[in-house]
């Protein structure tokens, strides 16, 4: 078995089955073995980013693990922005960057570069195989990492000749390591200053914004009146009709002093502590009022939805969550006979109609004029204005000169339709 088929068969077997990628040359036998591995679906992308993109919303709407595969340093370059949104929403994304052959790099092609200091920029955990046979190893313990809580983005380098090469075997799954406990110090401080009639800021993050999150959030704050905040780009935030609504941080460093003003405690439940985006002259980096204080409940790797059930078992025991309520739309009232009109309903007068809404004649109304022969010539001609088979030497010009057509006279009226009581004359003039 070659290396790249060992890749692809570890990568299914540790649940990735989607791979977005944008491939090359060096990447061509993984493209090959797609046939060969059908549970493995292959979807392309036109660049980089847009690659890194989707393997980033699919991580971020599945909470599994996807696969993006890349040409070289520089297509890694190319998707490198995208990969470091990921990296900021912890998405597990397994970026597999093709490379050179081994014995091809002391060359130095036009494409040859340091991909691992590109990569370092967003992974969390870097690799690159040096044999076929060490493969699937090498893939099992990518995608292990990638699910590391809350999530990072890992990096693989695959060599071409190393993807060519046969004595690769498929390597089986790794055990993920279980989850943190709740650390029950930290709940119990956390109800201290949620019960101290304080002015408390909850703020939540991460996986804190989902649903099961909100709602023991939802709870907490209905029971001891503190404020519930999330963080100014949550990875993934459900809305909608019973769920519990959400309000983020300002974007603006000024904004968000105004949100944040009074506040004397701020409880951090897999968020960070806020800070402005950028520096600014005379502004403070740090947005948490002076004075207060910042409580830890959960980092990222913890288990924040179980910490805020806790809490909120602790806090408010027997207390329902707080979902958003949408009114429902009025019904329109039922209209009699003798009712009039509402003014914004009514119809509009026919009088003061725009004279875009007035009504059009009918297409029969507007028949062009008959067509008449030329009284030399015997051809066709139009018998409205322009009727005159010599317009120079026509009768409302000056007279014809001598030896020249003597009946080039207008055969008829022009057609000038008028409107009499408000209809159309129905036919063609007379």
């Amino acid at each position: 078995m070659i290396g790249a088929r060992a890749l692809m068969q570890t990568l299914v077997d540790s649940g990735v089955d989607v791979c977005f990628m944008n491939p090359g040359t060096s990447e061509m036998h993984f493209v090959h073995e797609l046939d060969a591995v059908p549970q493995m679906r292959g979807v392309l992308a036109l660049f980089e980013g847009v690659a890194t993109g989707a393997a980033d919303g699919y991580a971020r709407m599945t909470g599994r693990p996807a696969a993006v595969l890349l040409h070289l340093g520089p297509g890694l370059g190319n998707g490198l922005a995208n990969l470091h949104n990921a990296r900021r929403a912890h998405s597990p994304v397994v970026t597999i960057v093709g490379a050179h052959a081994t014995y091809h790099e002391h060359y130095d092609a036009p494409l040859q570069s340091d991909i691992e200091s590109v990569a370092r920029n967003v992974s969390g955990w870097y690799r690159a195989s040096a044999f076929s046979r060490e493969v699937g190893r090498d893939v099992a313990a990518a995608v292990a990492a990638s699910l590391q809580p809350p999530g990072q983005v890992v990096t693989l380098v695959v060599p071409a000749d190393v993807s060519w090469s046969q004595g690769a075997v498929p390597a089986r799954p790794r055990a993920l390591p279980p989850a943190q406990p709740v650390d029950n110090e930290a709940v119990d401080q956390a109800a201290a200053v949620l019960t101290s009639q304080e002015p408390t800021l909850l703020l939540l993050g991460g996986v804190g914004t989902r649903e099961p999150g909100l709602r023991a959030a939802s709870r907490i704050c209905a029971a001891t009146g503190a404020q519930m905040l999330g963080e100014v780009f949550p990875a993934r935030q459900p809305r909608g009709a019973g769920v519990p609504p959400l309000e983020r941080l300002a974007y603006l460093a000024e904004a968000a002093q105004k949100q944040l003003q009074g506040i004397q405690h701020v409880v951090l439940a897999g968020a960070r502590s806020p800070v402005s985006f950028f520096a600014y002259p005379g502004r403070p980096s740090d947005l948490v009022p002076d004075g207060a204080s910042v409580h830890t409940l959960a980092d990222g790797t913890e288990d924040v939805t179980a910490t805020l059930e806790a809490l909120a078992d602790r806090v408010a025991p027997g207390t329902a969550p707080q979902p958003r309520t949408w009114p429902r739309p009025r019904p329109r009232p039922a209209r009699s006979m003798s009712t009039p009109w509402p003014r914004q309903l009514a119809p509009p007068c026919r009088r003061t109609r725009s004279s875009s809404t007035r009504r059009r004649p009918p297409a029969s109304a507007c028949r062009p004029p008959p067509r008449t022969r030329h009284a030399t010539t015997g051809s066709p001609k139009p018998a409205g204005r322009s009727a005159r088979a010599c317009p120079p030497h026509s009768a409302l010009r000056s007279p014809p000169p001598t030896g020249k057509c003597c009946a080039c006279k207008p055969t008829a009226a022009p057609f000038t339709p008028t409107r009499r009581c408000g209809r159309w004359p129905a036919s063609g003039p007379t």
